[in-house]
């Protein structure tokens, strides 16, 4: 099986192509993403599929073998990838998700990529959010006996944004995965710790939705700078610090946003049938 490896700030993903396998399982994608026993990523990017609305098509897998609906830095790395393999050029490209459909754009010689993301909604229905329909923005909720003060939205796929003074990766770690499968969040959700910290930059570290503790994301990015935004705590351009290095996003005034960030090639090879035995 043929593979394809890159990663977006230490966010990495692995692309295979439909074409040189017939199906991928739960079992093969937790498999091929285990550090230990596969090649290791964060996911896994199925494509190119055919799809009648856009120019291209890919599924994106989380290393726990579930679905996710949309991905920025896996977006950003499969249109290097369509570009690598001279499927597309430096003009503008869409692509088909669960999430909804993007289009991208490759600058400098595919070294940095940038999405069109869609609109974030802060609709409770949209995300989803449990009762009543309403925008949720700075609600309470107590995880481990902290008082923690949140914001969810969507941007294809949901977001939970907690407020902080100070981003901690032990806090992170430990109240991340509590939040994800919370009972008011019926499709579990990515989780941010964020913290602001003038009006063009916020910190935030996440727990990601079926990954777990991630250097970088960018629907992360996204949602969390359209939330810093809809507070009116910072500017409609905003430049979001992740371990893993810096995601620009640019808000406009219906909350569309557009990411850009780098890409980086990691390698391609042949996975042995030895690791599914």
């Amino acid at each position: 099986m043929k593979f394809y490896k890159y990663h977006a700030i230490g966010n990495d993903y692995i692309i295979i192509d439909p074409n040189d396998v017939k199906q991928l399982t739960p079992e093969k994608i937790i498999q091929i993403c285990h550090r230990n026993y596969g090649i290791g990523s964060d996911g896994i990017l199925f494509g190119p599929f055919y799809n009648p609305v856009s120019d291209f098509s890919v599924k994106i897998y989380n290393p726990d073998g579930s679905e996710a609906e949309k991905s920025g830095n896996g977006l950003r790395i499969f249109s290097r990838y369509l570009y690598d393999r001279n499927l597309v050029n430096n003009k503008p490209f869409t692509i088909h998700t669960e999430g909804g459909i993007v289009e991208s754009r490759i600058l400098d010689d595919g070294y940095i990529v940038t999405v069109d993301m869609g609109i974030v909604s802060f609709e409770s229905t949209l995300i989803p959010v449990i009762g009543a329909s309403r925008e949720v923005i700075n609600e309470t909720m107590e995880i481990d006996g902290q008082l923690l003060t949140y914001c969810a939205a969507s941007i294809g796929n949901p977001h939970c944004v907690v407020l902080c003074d100070e981003v901690k990766e032990e806090e992170v770690r430990k109240l991340g995965p509590i939040i994800e499968v919370d009972e008011r969040f019926p499709n579990r959700i990515n989780v941010q710790f964020m913290k602001i910290v003038d009006e063009f930059n916020i910190i935030i570290k996440i727990w990601e939705r079926g990954a777990g503790y991630t250097l970088a994301s960018g629907s992360s990015s996204s949602a969390a700078a359209a939330v810093a935004y809809k507070l009116g705590l910072c500017r409609s351009k905003i430049a979001v610090h992740m371990p893993g290095g810096t995601i620009d996003i640019e808000i406009s005034e219906d909350f569309s946003i557009i990411m850009s960030g780098p890409v980086t090639k990691v390698a391609e090879g042949m996975i042995s049938e030895d690791i599914f035995k």
